[in-house]
């Protein structure tokens, strides 16, 4: 892999990670039709891409993240003090966030038995491009609700879980997990700025998890350390990109125009069918 495949890769994935068209589709489309990167390497620098959203994330919402931490020290210190352990009858709105973003994250957890029959899903272009046409159906209803009130003080546990759900379904290739999230948050009657937030610092834990359970994977599949220049560049595109992906989404999100992405999910989708079949 040359320095340009991994720039390519790392807008790719940078983009479509908060775009709500499916990073992981897209990745294994351009990998099944280009093979831009071998089997050996693109395990270890999917783990790299993904930390470099993670960073776009860090950078875009630090101000969520720090007060999250503190309401979080601060929740911890109350379960183990007496005098203070009567304020977790009425949580602010981080501590009800920290909460919501917990209970969000368990549906996670009923999909790890199955982890190795949906990386086998992967291969299946023409099971991705279904999902993605799905992912487009869901955006163009999503987008026609209306419009939502619901902030961290008036959210309950049953949205968060909900949306948890999404997120959880998502994990199959070719649905997107922001698209699946932040929908399923607008039919819950989230306002959608909110909506938006929500989802992308609930992807925190489930990248960071997935993260961890894959680079044992990577690294016993072996690194090409002659590579790592190139995986950097890429990491950090899929950073700088990703930043401007989530401001993107927020932007169109509040203007009512989540929904046009719909059309290219539709487009690429029956492409990646028709293509499949035609070059079986």
């Amino acid at each position: 892999m040359n320095v340009l495949s991994s720039m390519f890769l790392g807008l790719v994935q940078g983009v479509s990670e908060f775009l709500p068209i499916s990073s992981s589709g897209h990745l294994a489309l351009f990998q099944y039709f280009f093979g831009l990167v071998s089997p050996e390497e693109s395990m270890f620098f999917d783990v790299l891409l993904h930390l470099g959203t993670l960073i776009a994330i860090f950078v875009y919402y630090w101000k969520d993240i720090v007060g999250l931490c503190k309401e979080l020290v601060h929740l911890i210190s109350c379960l183990f003090s007496k005098e203070k352990r009567q304020q977790l009858k009425r949580l602010p709105p981080n501590g009800r966030m920290i909460l919501m973003i917990v209970i969000a994250t368990l549906p996670l957890f009923v999909v790890l038995p199955i982890k190795d029959k949906v990386e086998g899903l992967y291969g299946n272009t023409i099971f991705v491009g279904v999902a993605l046409v799905v992912t487009g159906c869901l955006l163009f209803y999503s987008d026609r609700m209306s419009r939502g009130k619901k902030g961290p003080k008036s959210a309950t546990m049953l949205d968060a879980l909900l949306v948890g759900v999404g997120q959880a379904v998502a994990v199959v290739p070719g649905l997107s997990r922001s698209g699946s999230t932040i929908s399923a948050g607008m039919m819950r009657g989230f306002h959608r700025r909110f909506a938006v937030r929500f989802s992308f610092l609930l992807s925190i834990p489930a990248v960071l998890g997935a993260n961890i359970l894959s680079i044992g994977d990577a690294v016993q599949q072996g690194i090409d350390v002659s590579q790592l220049p190139a995986y950097l560049v890429g990491t950090i595109v899929a950073a700088v990109s990703g930043f401007f992906a989530i401001r993107l989404v927020n932007m169109l999100a509040d203007k009512g125009k989540f929904g046009h992405f719909a059309y290219y999910c539709w487009g690429i989708g029956a492409a990646a069918v028709v293509a499949s079949l035609i070059f079986r």
